[in-house]
């Protein structure tokens, strides 16, 4: 399975300046990709206001916007709460965010727009329109229309033990099968048939697909030895080993800066 054409896109956009669409066309032509649903892509993203265009063509420039920065910056997030917690550098507090969408039936697309939000960043509905999650999801799910509490015990249909209600909600089984496409790219991270660029947008979009539904729920709420945790783990030294190829950062510039301070 090819990358995205999105995965390449951003994986040139730095969150200042401007990234060459030459060296995106190329990386998605060595990927796999034609230029056609690059294109299509791009417009995709400029229409939903994520990024502009400047010049047309393979010697016009991306630039993302401020809605489009944002964007990126909670998606980062996930990676960087990820890595974090593979370093035991995230242990979980004790307490359960409670998250109940207050929005009225008259503006149904805004409560609609909100409960995706929380399914995105993980959060598992117990109730009609309550929600909950170990993380406290401010950053990534805000405005107005939420009413939140903490909580530290919890009983869900009679499971009150914090790793029972884990799996009740987030079961484990379909996350670490979604980890197998990760796993598959670390593998082939190391054929030097493919260029170095390449390998590291295969990597970063198979960690993308395996960290799609994976909530990051706390290890202490997962059993030992956690399987993604270990993956990924696998992933960072795989991916650092393809960036000391190469003279300076060429994608996804400064992204795990905060994570390389050990």
């Amino acid at each position: 399975m090819g990358p995205l054409p999105r995965t390449v896109i951003e994986a040139f956009l730095p969150f200042a300046g401007h990234a060459e669409l030459d060296l995106v066309y190329q990386a998605g032509n060595a990927a796999g990709i034609e230029d056609q649903p690059l294109r299509l892509a791009i417009r995709r993203m400029i229409a939903a206001g994520e990024i502009t265009q400047d010049g047309r063509g393979r010697r016009g420039r991306l630039a993302l916007t401020d809605a489009g920065r944002r964007r990126l910056a909670r998606d980062r997030l996930g990676l960087r709460l990820a890595l974090a917690q593979d370093r035991g550098e995230a242990p979980w507090d004790g307490t359960w965010r409670l998250l109940a969408v207050s929005v009225p039936e008259s503006e149904r697309a805004v409560r609609d727009a909100l409960r995706r939000d929380l399914a995105d960043a993980g959060a598992a509905v117990v109730s009609t329109g309550l929600y909950v999650s170990p993380h406290d999801l401010s950053a990534m799910v805000g405005g107005g229309n939420l009413v939140r509490a903490v909580a530290t015990s919890l009983d869900i249909r009679g499971v009150t033990s914090p790793p029972e209600i884990a799996e009740l909600l987030w079961p484990a089984l379909p996350i670490v099968e979604g980890y197998q496409v990760a796993e598959r790219a670390i593998s082939g991270s190391e054929d030097t048939g493919v260029p170095v660029v390449t390998r590291q947008i295969l990597l970063a979009d198979a960690l993308e697909r395996a960290m799609r539904d994976d909530p990051l729920i706390p290890l202490e709420l997962r059993p030992a030895d956690w399987a993604p945790s270990r993956i990924r783990r696998r992933w960072l030294d795989a991916w650092t080993r393809l960036a000391a190829r190469l003279p300076e950062e060429v994608v996804y510039r400064g992204w795990l800066e905060p994570s390389r301070s050990r």
